[in-house]
């Protein structure tokens, strides 16, 4: 059975959506908007939303991109909605682990058990300005941070038994032997505990992560309870797919760690249909606003570059200091394709690279199974092109091709997101 989930970004995931005229541009700051995106997401029973999140913006005039921070939406979205996950980005360099592990285990209270959180590492040195620093820590320090600061969270989540509220008016609140310190220090926290919070219903909120770098695959095969990826192709997804494996059970783990490449889809009832959608979006989008959004992916400026000419040499992947995911698929794009750089900036418009499919239906489906079926994916994580309409297109004509073949869940069998996915529940400690 295929894994869903819905990302949340914006009027949509190609850089010209709030451009055209059926977007929500006017609604971004609208909590109903996103309740009802997420209601829609829970009509067609996806496992979880999404929302990623950024520490910095740039560009304005180019377009929306950050507005309502995440995880005080969710805590809107969680009452609007009744059994659907909900996933947010928390970055480990600008997060500490107490302030982090207490908003958490917060929000899945307040879920009944739906929250899981997208630990990062964060990406740009103008985010890093924000938060104190000059400019983004080196990628080991980066790196090395994100796992002190998992495992402090899941202590401070493991200082509460879950039997430890004992609600006695007559006698103790808790068990006193039941609530206990960590009395973490390490290189990067000083953290003494206990959370102030009892211990989350699902134990552990899910974690997600999506490491391309050779430190973020480690990090995602020891730690990560489902994976998020960038995959241009099958070929491309298997490649990750088989290696995030190999090194899971080389750490011991026998959890299903469910992996979803980023996935962009434009449904039509013809294929000519779906095009026409695609190209409608493409020819909103102002060139320099791609260049500019190519120059972040290669780090380079590419404001100069000829529109109709090849596209110019870049570094090997190995010698790039950026994020590497996103970059490693512009290198393969470019390998497999050969495109003008105008080519490649429509190729890269919608999702960055991501899996793009234009069809029908049962087209799109064909290929999702393929990938399921093949070790390129466990699922999807949704990234529509454009919103509302991308999301209504894919749950009211995709989902029922799926669901017809046994694709899909017809409705949910659980009531959290742990067991959407699949996923056990952490046992109590002391239990």
């Amino acid at each position: 059975m295929l894994h869903l989930n819905l990302f949340i970004f914006g009027c949509g995931h190609h850089r010209a959506a709030w451009r055209h005229p059926d977007s929500a541009v006017e609604r971004l700051g609208d909590i109903g908007y996103y309740e009802q995106l997420a209601q829609t997401a829970e009509r067609g029973k996806l496992d979880a939303i999404f929302f990623a999140d950024g520490q910095s913006t740039d560009n304005l005039p180019d377009g929306p991109r950050w507005f309502l921070e995440p995880l005080t939406a969710l805590a809107a979205i969680s009452r609007a909605t009744q059994r659907i996950g909900l996933i947010s980005t928390v970055s480990s360099t600008f997060y500490t682990p107490f302030h982090a592990a207490r908003m958490v285990a917060s929000l899945d209270h307040i879920s009944k058990g739906r929250i899981g959180w997208n630990v990062v590492t964060s990406m740009f040195d103008s985010e890093a300005r924000n938060h104190g620093f000059d400019a983004m820590p080196g990628h080991d320090w980066r790196y090395t941070r994100a796992e002190e600061f998992v495992d402090v969270a899941l202590r401070l989540w493991d200082s509460w038994r879950d039997d430890a509220p004992q609600l006695d008016r007559q006698g103790a609140y808790v068990s006193p032997e039941s609530v206990r310190a960590i009395d973490h220090q390490g290189e990067h926290f000083r953290v003494d505990g206990p959370l102030t919070i009892p211990r989350p219903p699902q134990g552990h909120p899910v974690l997600f992560q999506a490491g391309a770098s050779e430190q973020g695959r480690d990090l995602a095969a020891r730690r990560a309870e489902a994976i998020y990826a960038v995959a241009y192709d099958l070929a491309a997804a298997q490649d990750y797919y088989r290696d995030i494996k190999r090194r899971v059970r080389e750490a011991g783990r026998t959890d299903p760690v469910p992996i979803m490449p980023g996935l962009v889809a434009y449904v039509g009832s013809t294929q000519d249909e779906a095009r026409a959608k695609q190209r409608a979006l493409d020819e909103l989008l102002p060139a320099q606003d791609a260049l500019r959004q190519l120059g972040m992916y290669v780090g380079q400026d590419c404001t100069a570059w000829e529109l109709d000419a090849p596209v110019p040499a870049l570094p090997p992947l190995e010698a790039f200091t950026g994020p590497k995911g996103r970059y490693a698929t512009v290198l393969r794009i470019i390998q497999t394709e050969q495109p003008t750089v105008r080519q490649l900036l429509g190729r890269l418009a919608a999702g960055g690279g991501h899996c793009t499919m234009v069809g029908t239906p049962e087209q799109i489906a064909d290929e999702m199974e393929r990938w399921l079926l093949n070790e390129g994916a466990d699922g999807f994580n949704l990234m529509p092109p454009a919103l509302p309409g991308g999301i209504d297109d894919f749950v009211d004509q995709v989902v029922p091709v799926l669901q017809r073949r046994g694709l899909f869940r017809k409705d949910y069998e659980t009531d959290t997101l742990r067991g959407h996915l699949g996923l056990p529940r952490p046992a109590s400690p002391g239990s």
